[in-house]
């Protein structure tokens, strides 16, 4: 196990160098933050410019500025935010947890709503149950995020008034942001989860321990459901990784305080040093849940532990 983490350890390390230096090159493709900072700002010489971009440390040269923002995200020195001064790793330590909730219920919901569906619909396999719950599940494939998040809003929150718009204020305000990311996801979820049933329900062991008189709960969450796990949980920590890192558009229409809303505004102020370490806290946080997804194939089947 030691030697395993090693070598994911140091795999995770090439991955941030990689994602990091490809951020930063690339944003810096994007415009001159002098020229967004001084917008409006009247007449501005090129000399002001100049002084902008030395105050900014945008004068030195890009290897000089990257290996800067290396050395600091080991003691989680980001630097400062282009516009207000303030420190990166102070927003981040603000936006991080809202991300981090969101994802999480938004995860949960969808497991919650999936994993039943999928197995009711592998063990009616071919009837109007079966049938139902796929289409249901192709009809929330072709829902756009941002469509379905409108339509809550439309509804819960401007018609019935049941729920606040937008913000992060309480438990309400988790319920649709949560629930919009958990449909889309159990849409693709609950096929997954009736594929990966169908093959285990045909394994012998499955006939055996019906076979015991075992109630047919037992079978399906005890014995078959374990069975099965590895996909799921293979499936479940991708979709966690993706989650925090597509959430963008769902925050946008509610408002929500996180990472996603943070890296927006960063994008169209050339706020280098914000989005430079939203995208690398992003980057550590998907690695970190696939390095949980491996540690965790060994709980859930002793045949990966043993080798």
């Amino acid at each position: 196990m030691a030697g395993f983490l090693i070598k994911r350890f140091l795999q995770a390390i090439f991955v941030v160098i990689v994602v990091t230096l490809i951020v930063a090159f690339a944003i810096r493709l994007t415009g001159d933050p002098a020229l967004m900072l001084t917008q409006g700002a009247g007449s501005v010489t090129e000399a002001d410019l100049v002084r902008i971009r030395e105050a900014l440390g945008l004068n030195q040269p890009f290897l000089v500025q990257y290996f800067g923002f290396i050395k600091g995200l080991f003691t989680l020195d980001f630097g400062r935010s282009f516009l207000g001064g303030t420190k990166v790793s102070t927003l981040l330590a603000a936006a991080l947890p809202a991300t981090l909730l969101l994802a999480f219920s938004s995860l949960i919901v969808s497991i919650a709503i999936s994993i039943p569906l999928g197995i009711k619909a592998a063990t009616a396999r071919g009837k109007w149950a079966d049938q139902a719950i796929r289409i249901l599940s192709l009809v929330g494939l072709s829902f756009p995020n941002f469509w379905l998040a409108l339509m809550l809003v439309l509804l819960f929150a401007i018609t019935l008034k049941w729920l606040p718009p937008s913000g992060m204020n309480g438990f309400e305000s988790f319920i649709m942001p949560a629930v919009t990311m958990g449909i889309i996801l159990t849409a693709t979820n609950v096929r997954l989860v009736r594929t990966a049933m169908l093959e285990t329900l045909n394994s012998q062991y499955i006939m055996v321990a019906r076979a015991k008189g075992l109630s047919e709960n037992v079978v399906l969450y005890k014995h078959a459901l374990r069975n099965c796990a590895i996909p799921l949980i293979t499936y479940f920590g991708l979709q966690f990784g993706g989650l925090l890192g597509g959430i963008v558009v769902v925050e946008r229409v509610f408002n929500w305080p996180g990472l996603g809303t943070l890296a927006f505004d960063a994008v169209g102020a050339r706020d280098y040093p914000v989005l430079q370490a939203v995208i690398t806290v992003l980057s550590l946080m998907i690695i970190g849940v696939n390095l949980l997804v491996d540690i965790a194939y060994g709980l859930v089947d002793p045949r990966i532990r043993t080798e």
